[in-house]
């Protein structure tokens, strides 16, 4: 068995990825920006079935050099998630890259420097399917690229292409592709392991809680995090995903079909959810005076598809129905009571 190295291991994704791993008799060490977190990741990793005594925690940040030597020591592998994303976007479109990718290239680094045999990087569809050349209905596979100058497109986005552009630019320059592969994940949902939720399950929150009267007409590629916890795990030792971009989604999804899905699978919150569908126009007017909505625009009026089936060939994963992913995210908001039902 192995000794891994999972990078953020108290976000939503990274705690799946653990728990796979040590499910499969690996030994996990988890770097936590805050060592106070450590006790509650390993509470939730134990309460679903780890061996506490292969659970270990280092304190280390993206934004400093401090603890990393110290982490990857001894890791055979490096499963890299930590990565900033705010609900809320910065105004500066640029504010969000330092840290995404100088932390990125800090862990990969040190990785390399202390003979990993093979980094896996987690980025995103974001940094593949943004691009003006892609209009209406399109799809994508790992051979495009979004263009992080393309004004229309989010911090987030622009962060998540300038790190993974500099993360093979690094291995190139070193000659050391093979000894990484990049995962790039559509919309993560699924369930939660416990109430600490990510920023992705917060789509499904705000729907069960009728946050908003009606829906933007956005198309997201999904995937449940099962699935891609899978993937990670996949990827960490196969000879098929070495210098690899693994796409990872099943189905494109409207959020007016979420909000479908949500309302019929759970009648209690029927009347909660929002399920119609805001004309394109007037999501662009609204924009105008309410920030938060100038991070969709670059997605009014596309349906964007992932190419994938390469990697189920390459690693044997299947990507179940968004459908799926969407319920079970829901079931577990109501389950560690993020979200009430109604009285």
């Amino acid at each position: 068995m192995a000794r891994i190295l999972v990078t953020g291991i108290s976000g939503f994704i990274a705690k799946h990825v653990a728990l796979q791993l040590l499910q499969a008799g690996h030994e996990v060490v988890g770097t936590v920006r805050d060592a106070s977190k450590a006790d509650q990741v390993k509470e939730t990793l134990v309460r679903h079935g780890a061996d506490h005594t292969k659970i270990h925690f280092v304190e280390a940040d993206l934004t400093s050099d401090d603890g990393w030597a110290e982490a990857v020591t001894g890791c055979d592998y490096i499963q890299h998630l930590a990565s900033p994303f705010p609900l809320a976007q910065p105004r500066d479109r640029e504010a969000l890259v330092p840290e995404a990718r100088d932390g990125m290239l800090r862990v990969v680094k040190a990785g390399l420097d202390a003979g990993a045999k093979r980094i896996v990087v987690t980025s995103s569809l974001a940094a593949v399917m943004y691009h003006p050349k892609f209009k209406g209905e399109f799809e994508a596979g790992p051979e495009d690229w979004s263009d992080p100058d393309w004004k229309a497109i989010s911090p987030y986005i622009v962060s998540k292409t300038r790190s993974e552009q500099a993360l093979w630019a690094l291995l190139d320059e070193r000659g050391e592709r093979d000894r990484a592969t990049v995962i790039n994940p559509g919309l993560v949902l699924g369930p939660s392991l416990d109430a600490r939720i990510g920023t992705s399950l917060s789509v499904v929150e705000m729907l069960l809680k009728g946050a908003y009267p009606a829906l933007p007409p956005l198309r997201m590629p999904t995937v449940d995090v099962r699935d891609l916890a899978a993937l990670h795990v996949a990827a960490m030792d196969s000879p098929n995903t070495a210098g690899q971009r693994l796409l990872a989604a099943a189905d494109t999804i409207s959020m007016r079909d979420m909000g479908l899905t949500l309302a019929a699978a759970f009648p209690a919150f029927a009347k909660k959810i929002p399920t119609k569908e805001l004309p394109a126009w007037v999501v662009r007017f609204m924009a105008m005076f309410d920030k938060t909505l100038q991070s969709v625009l670059a997605d009014l009026g596309r349906r964007r598809i992932a190419k994938t089936a390469y990697v189920t060939e390459k690693t044997g994963i299947a990507f179940r129905p968004a459908k799926e992913a969407i319920e079970a995210a829901a079931e577990s908001l109501i389950e560690y009571g993020v979200v009430k039902p109604p009285r």
